[in-house]
């Protein structure tokens, strides 16, 4: 998760509102004093100051900016006059034009906080890496202001540097305990530094200091779910589907966590109550089929695989589980059809050639089953199964001396001389013998 834009745009809007706890160039001119006995041309600089703190005053930014500008040409080394024309252009959204005001206050004042500051915030949507060394210096001018350290955290947690951004977010954190927003981003940025168990608390903390937060909310379930508390995780999750009853995403995040803890029922309505107009996500089908699979009803799960195989046709998996399903209803052409579709699109998944020799024996296919057993046993040593499925293929075939050899191997591999297949093939070699013998073979 990241820093959302909106969340920059509101640190720009108070700046803008000049409230205490962001930069405020207009404070700056408050300490603007005019000087006694001032020459008529000190008079008019400090006079056209004057006006454009007015004009900023009243939002008239494109008067201030001309009057900032004008006085600047007189007053070129004025550091504060640089980072106010800056606060101008910013306000109307002329960011490179800001930055290079208040790159040129802190040339002028290099212990200027705020133009460290603006010049951070100015950097953070377009650059955040570039933003990250000026407010760095922000925060080390101003050690105590708890925003600063939670722009560097914003800009590092942009860059991919989660770990950095938890250094300083925990320091906004302590400089101002009761900040909701802080809260939040320690807790993002510990979740994307890999620190689940650390995460939690902070998500709960911000919880508190905003009740019913959805983001609070879900990363709170996200956290819980990587720390495989998965009954803590569907009860999170609970509590937040009561506050957003029509978040489908969430229901079905939610079964698959129930799924997990072995609450089939529960799972199953939660799907129910996830799906709208009678439709369900892929997501929501695949799951559903996992469930009908762990209960055995298995034309269930193939009415859910259908389901999810005309979401996604292309998808190799869903049509293997399918022909698996199929099989077990002992609808063998079905399961035969999607079988085949699946090695289509994808030939290496050989738990669905398996399934294919099964379907295609048990369909009495015999030439399609030696097709896909001569398909597996290139891929795998055959397994003595597999030896007698292809002898009594031979043996259906008529091919006596093909079905002789196969049924001789799987004696030889065969290891429990007390099931029905080693009978079978004892006495349908003795009697291929006599046929082989009797055909000259």
């Amino acid at each position: 998760m990241r820093f959302s834009q909106n969340a920059v745009a509101l640190f720009l809007l108070v700046i803008f509102a000049a409230a205490p706890r962001a930069a405020n160039p207009q404070s700056r001119q408050n300490s603007r004093r005019r000087t006694v006995g001032a020459s008529p041309q000190e008079q008019a600089l400090y006079d056209l100051l004057v006006q454009a703190k007015a004009a900023a005053d009243k939002s008239d930014y494109a008067t201030a900016a001309s009057d900032y500008e004008k006085y600047l040409t007189q007053k070129p080394d004025d550091a504060a006059a640089h980072f106010d024309l800056g606060y101008v252009y910013t306000a109307q959204k002329e960011k490179d034009k800001a930055v290079a005001e208040y790159r040129k206050a802190i040339a002028l004042d290099p212990k200027m906080a705020q133009a460290y500051l603006n010049l951070g915030i100015s950097l953070l949507d377009g650059d955040a890496k570039a933003a990250i060394a000026p407010l760095q210096k922000a925060t080390e001018l101003n050690y105590d202001y708890a925003q600063g350290h939670y722009l560097l955290g914003t800009a590092e947690e942009r860059a991919d540097q989660p770990a950095d951004a938890v250094k300083e977010y925990t320091i906004a954190v302590k400089l101002d305990p009761n900040d909701y927003p802080e809260h939040i981003a320690l807790a993002r940025a510990e979740l994307a530094a890999g620190n689940a168990s650390a995460a939690e608390p902070e998500f709960r903390e911000a919880l508190k200091l905003k009740a019913n937060d959805a983001e609070s909310e879900l990363g709170l379930v996200q956290s819980l779910i990587e720390q495989k508390k998965s009954a803590d995780a569907a009860a999170a999750l609970d509590d937040y589907l009561r506050g957003n009853p029509d978040d489908a995403k969430a229901r079905v995040s939610r079964a698959s966590l129930l799924t997990d803890l072995g609450r089939n029922d529960e799972a199953l309505a939660e799907l129910d109550r996830a799906a709208k107009d009678a439709t369900e996500t892929l997501e929501a089908s695949k799951l559903r089929s996992v469930i009908y699979y762990r209960e055995k009803s298995f034309e269930k799960a193939a009415d859910a695989l259908q389901k999810a195989a005309a979401i996604a046709p292309q998808d190799a998996g869903i049509r293997a589980r399918l022909g698996h399903a199929l099989l077990q209803t002992k609808n063998y052409a079905g399961a035969t059809q999607e079988l085949n579709e699946a090695l289509r699109l994808d030939p290496s998944l050989n738990d669905a050639l398996r399934d294919l020799v099964a379907a295609e024996y048990l369909g009495k296919n015999y030439s399609a089953t030696l097709a896909a057993l001569n398909l597996l046993d290139a891929r795998e040593t055959p397994k003595p199964g597999a030896w007698f499925v292809r002898a009594t293929c031979y043996d259906h075939l008529g091919q006596a001396r093909a079905a002789l050899d196969a049924y001789r191997n799987f004696l030889a591999m065969n290891t429990d001389q007390t099931s029905n297949e080693y009978f079978e093939a004892t006495g349908r070699v003795r009697f291929l013998e006599r046929v082989v013998k009797g055909n000259g073979h």
